[in-house]
């Protein structure tokens, strides 16, 4: 009998009901097995990933607390009703700030890490009774977060140690990334809708499962009914849930019923409002943008013009953090247009400049269209009456300005700008208001103090910040970046150490520690850390690019190759990889395909000291000595300070008889490394042979 491998599972087509009857011919491990519905109207974001760790935590309580208080952040991410028995214990001045004084949100890519830490909280909290089969229903209808965590527990988790079987209708997911896992990583099930009795024709039947089910015959009994009927079922629904007390709940089906209810723009622009307001708070931008075109959809903006920006100001910062710029940039036009507020006016011109100095794509990015906006909104905010308010919003926008003048080359003024905010905010607030935006300069500071190469003031300012606010993990990984160039590994790798357990799984720390293990010596610790940034983020490239260059060092060419492969997947062009291909077929003595990989390398970076010497090398070994003369020659001239380079280029003068050359080249190499015994031992030779051909 043939063994079954373990594999995960990709069903897809049909309705429910047919997904389920597809079970039974997929041959799945024995035990329990665990459904979840991933469909984003039942709880937004993180529904599937939420109702996962919302059924583990209890034992995983039990029996191992630290494993979630590793994973805080990434659980209450997901499932923000286990507050009550997971406390938060890395709280940040950003996750604390009032709605008043948020300045500073979350990355683009903190879903990505928090997805990663959820996948290694149900990888290390599944015990040998738990679930062996993890059934994900309504993957095509989930939100941009399950999805995302869908395709980290793909790709990441053994089908041994927990299988997963993916169910969706139609063609599958829109996610790319999550197809793309699921084409790799899982077997595909085709699903043909079957024949079977539909479901009652019951209204009620639709709304009681949240209008989410599949199944024709109560969706039809909804939409027949008279609208105002409708609406009192969802009211209805609305009501039931809110006794609940779940918070996920008021992200998903009570926003849903009570914007379908019977006072939409009573209760329902509320309830959208805080759906969109947590995930704007907690990264979730897509949702924010979901929930900020619903509430647009609900108000008007001539007679709620208040609650018509509120809206508006989410949707247009996600929309910019996502990349979105085009359509963020039409939401500032239209708030121009819209509006006769100065605070509208302030906003829109700071999101503008925003987007032609951070957000839109490098050949989009404008620095004096931005300029020109930040003064507009600099020069608004000079005619606020209060004295505070006036003050906050002139060191706000002047924060703005000086990131401007940083990428214009003037970090002087930049300098200038943020020391004017930080004392006017100094001077008129007090010590409690405004801590995040304050915190926020200094930090912003001390990177102007780097541009400028004030190493110890760029310190000193880390220092305080880190004070202010020590759960803040970038704060760590900037200094320990610049502790690292100081040649102060020690604290660089506590800093580094310190950003690890303040973050959800943040591949650049690993990175950055794998790189400056590297330096150290820690070959085994840098392989370890590279190889973690790879499973996290299978696209990191330059991670690629040093795993292969260790793998090479320690003769496992197939490993280096299949490395460099991968990553040219991800970066066809990266020099680095080719040259690292040159070598492993120069290792196998494959000529013609190394050259061909040299060439490459070079065609990308002429000026690339590794692929010169490397294809200089391959010509000397084929007697090619001009070639190997021409390509040495240039790395010389690149890298004059380097003796290996001369050494090599001296055996070349030697053997075309150019005994003075070589002489030189070796006079200089010794003198660059002279406890080198074969410089030292070639240098004597060549003086004599030198000597006897003058």
């Amino acid at each position: 009998m043939n063994e079954v491998v373990p594999t995960h599972h990709w069903v897809r087509g049909g309705l429910v009901r047919d997904r389920e009857a597809a079970m039974e011919r997929l041959g799945l491990p024995a035990g329990p097995v665990m459904v979840v519905d991933a469909h984003r109207g039942l709880r937004g974001p993180y529904t599937a990933a939420g109702t996962l760790v919302r059924a583990m935590v209890p034992d995983v309580l039990l029996r191992d607390r630290k494993l979630v208080e590793r994973y805080d952040i990434e659980l209450l991410s997901a499932a923000p009703d286990l507050r009550s028995v997971v406390p938060n214990s890395r709280e940040t001045l950003t996750s604390m700030a009032l709605p008043a004084e948020r300045t500073r949100y979350y990355a683009r890519l903190r879903t990505t890490r928090i997805s990663n830490g959820l996948v290694e909280f149900v990888r290390d909290g599944l015990t040998a009774d738990g679930p062996r089969v993890l059934v994900v229903e309504n993957a095509d209808r989930a939100e941009a977060t399950d999805q995302e965590f869908l395709t980290a527990l793909v790709r990441r988790i053994d089908p041994a140690h927990l299988t997963v079987v993916v169910r969706s209708g139609g063609t599958g997911p829109a996610d790319e990334a999550l197809l793309a896992v699921l084409a790799a990583r899982a077997q595909v099930t085709e699903v043909q809708p079957s024949a079977a009795a539909d479901g009652p024709a019951d209204a009620w039947a639709y709304v009681a499962t949240d209008c989410t089910t599949d199944q024709p015959a109560p969706r039809a009994a909804y939409e027949a009914l008279d609208p105002s009927a409708r609406a009192l079922l969802h009211d209805r629904r609305a009501a039931e849930l809110a006794e609940r007390d779940e918070e996920s709940l008021r992200l998903g089906a009570i926003a849903y019923h009570l914007e379908h209810g019977s006072d939409p723009g009573g209760a329902g622009v509320p309830a959208v409002f805080h759906a969109m307001d947590h995930s704007l708070c907690n990264g979730f931008y897509e949702a924010c943008v979901d929930y900020g075109r619903r509430g647009l959809a609900l108000v008007d903006p001539r007679k709620e013009h208040d609650r018509w920006w509120a809206f508006t100001k989410g949707v247009t910062l996600s929309l910019s953090i996502l990349g979105r710029t085009y359509e963020a940039e039409k939401l500032d036009d239209q708030a121009r247009l819209n509006s006769v507020k100065p605070a509208v006016h302030m906003a829109a011109a700071y999101n503008t400049a925003m987007l032609y100095t951070r957000h839109n794509d490098p050949e989009d990015r404008d620095e004096f269209k931005a300029k020109a906006w930040l003064n507009s909104a600099i020069a608004t905010a000079s005619l606020i009456e209060n004295r505070s308010d006036r003050a906050f919003q002139s060191a706000f926008y002047k924060n703005g300005l000086a990131l401007v003048e940083v990428n214009l080359g003037e970090p002087t003024e930049a300098l200038r700008l943020v020391d004017e905010a930080i004392s006017s905010l100094d001077e008129l607030l007090g010590p409690d208001e405004h801590v995040l935006h304050r915190s926020v300069l200094k930090n912003n500071r001390a990177r102007v103090y780097l541009s400028l190469g004030r190493i110890q003031e760029a310190l000193a300012d880390y220092a305080i910040v880190i004070r202010e606010d020590p759960n803040h993990a970038e704060h760590y990984l900037e200094r320990g970046n610049i502790l690292r160039r100081l040649g102060r590994p020690e604290e660089a790798f506590e800093d580094y150490a310190r950003a690890m357990r303040l973050s959800p799984p943040f591949p650049e720390i690993y990175y950055n520690r794998g790189d400056l293990r590297l330096n150290e010596g820690d070959t085994e610790g840098a392989l370890a850390d590279f190889s973690y940034v790879i499973e996290l983020v299978p696209e990191f490239v330059d991670a690629y690019v040093n795993r292969a260059g260790l793998l090479l060092e320690a003769g496992e060419l197939d490993a280096a190759e299949q490395d460099a492969n991968t990553g040219l997947g991800h970066e066809p062009d990266n020099p680095y990889l080719h040259a690292v291909l040159g070598q492993v077929h120069a290792e196998r003595e494959e000529f013609e395909e190394s050259r061909a990989a040299f060439d490459r390398a070079l065609a990308a970076d002429p000026d690339m000291i590794t692929a010169l010497s490397g294809r200089a090398a391959l010509a000397y070994d084929m007697g090619e000595l001009d070639t190997a003369a021409v390509d040495l020659g240039h790395a010389v001239e690149l890298q004059p300070d380097d003796p290996a380079l001369r050494y090599n280029r001296a055996f070349v003068h030697q053997d075309t008889g150019h005994w003075e050359e070589a002489l030189a080249d070796l006079e200089i190499a010794a003198g660059l490394a002279p406890d080198d015994s074969d410089i030292t031992e070639a240098l004597d030779t060549c003086r004599r042979k030198a000597a006897a051909a003058r």
